[in-house]
Order: C-alpha cells, then structure tokens, then sequence
C-alpha cells in the first residue's frame, strides 16, 4: 500500500513538472514578443521618383569582418550622425526621413528625420546601408542612397 502512494506521488510529479516544462517551451515565443520585434510598414520614393510600398522595414548593413567574413545587422532604428555623435532614431518614432545625396557616392546621405510629434532634425546617415522588406512583388532592398524619401505609415 505504501508503495501505491509512492508511485502515484511521482507520478503526479514528473507530470506537474511536464505539462510546465511544456508551457513554458512552447508558450515562450508568444511571451517573449518584444516591442524591437515590430513590424513597421513604409512607403518608399527613390532618385527616379518610383514609390514602393514596403512592409516589414529595416535598415540592413553588413559589418566586415575579414576579406571574407561579413556580419549582417538588420535594425529597427536608424543610426544617425550629429557631429561626433551617433543616434540611433527608433522606427517607432520616425515619421519620415528624407534624404539627399552627399555628393559623391563614396560618403553616406544627409538625411531630415521628421519625428511623430513633429520635430524634425538635420544628420548624416552613420552608416551606408539599404532598407529592405517585402513588396508586393516579393522581397525588395533600397539603397539609402538612392532614396528620396521614406515615409512610415
């Protein structure tokens, strides 16, 4: 009889602990969404004024590493220059962004970031990178220096 009681008592046990071991690998992913994860739709006008609707924006660089290593970023903020300062501008704050060339194709553009609230400020882009997402036609990347204008709905 004793014996009964013991094995039903772990039984209950290690099943307790597999139905929360359970949740918690399964029931993860739908917690952990975090705000970064976002998906921020644009509409995209490019040096040959052609307008691009595009979901799921970010700003892509690769970091290179060696001649033959490279690491890619895709972020949801836009890494700025304001004199020797970077800032990073959040997707969630930018309503649209302008952007005019350097001049010469080897430096990043000059950019005017308007932000929701309706301040606008004058940088250099930080990096030279694209904007990439998905149109309707499938994927699409947008060098920001063939940019125009980018305006998040």
């Amino acid at each position: 009889m004793n014996r009964q009681r013991i094995r039903r008592s772990i039984i209950r046990s290690v099943s307790f602990i597999s139905v929360i071991g359970m949740l918690c690998l399964f029931g993860n992913p739908a917690v952990a969404q975090s705000k970064s994860e976002k998906a921020f739709h644009a509409v995209a006008v490019d040096a040959k004024s052609v307008e691009t609707d595009v979901k799921n924006v970010i700003f892509y660089y690769e970091e290179k590493i060696s001649e033959t290593a490279f690491v890619p970023h895709e972020l949801r903020e836009l890494p700025v220059k304001r004199g020797t300062a970077t800032v990073k501008i959040k997707f969630d704050g930018i309503k649209q962004i302008d952007l005019k060339p350097s001049g010469n194709g080897a430096t990043p553009p000059n950019v005017t970031i308007t932000l929701n609230d309706g301040k606008t400020g004058e940088f250099v882009l930080a990096i030279a990178g694209s904007f990439k997402g998905q149109s309707e036609f499938g994927e699409v990347e947008l060098p920001a220096a063939e940019l125009k204008k980018l305006t998040f709905k």
